[in-house]
């Protein structure tokens, strides 16, 4: 799976992009049928101390997944998100084995 991270109003170090895409290989463990995945970092120019959106988009065959998340840290957002994905994918899943 490709992994691409773009981040929006600042530089993300080395150390984010690698949590981000250490986390994102755990749904490859679960569904092998990920084509690929962009994560979009953005920071906000607000006085809120929630001023970090993490934006997850996974393309599968057939379908793209996208999870939007918006916290006080990126790790934060970007734990959500994979654990959202992980349900929409199980969730997925399912349907396919239903079909099958």
């Amino acid at each position: 799976m490709k992994v691409t991270v773009q981040s929006v109003n600042f530089n993300a170090d080395q150390k984010l992009i690698n949590f981000v895409e250490q986390k994102l290989n755990k749904l490859e463990n679960r569904f092998d049928k990920i084509i690929y995945a962009d994560v979009f970092l953005k920071l906000e120019n607000t006085n809120e101390p929630e001023n970090k959106i993490t934006e997850i988009l996974i393309s599968v065959p057939g379908n793209e997944l996208v999870v939007k998340k918006t916290n006080k840290k990126f790790e934060e957002g970007v734990d959500e998100g994979v654990n959202t994905l992980l349900r929409q994918l199980q969730k997925r899943k399912e349907k396919i084995r239903a079909y099958a």
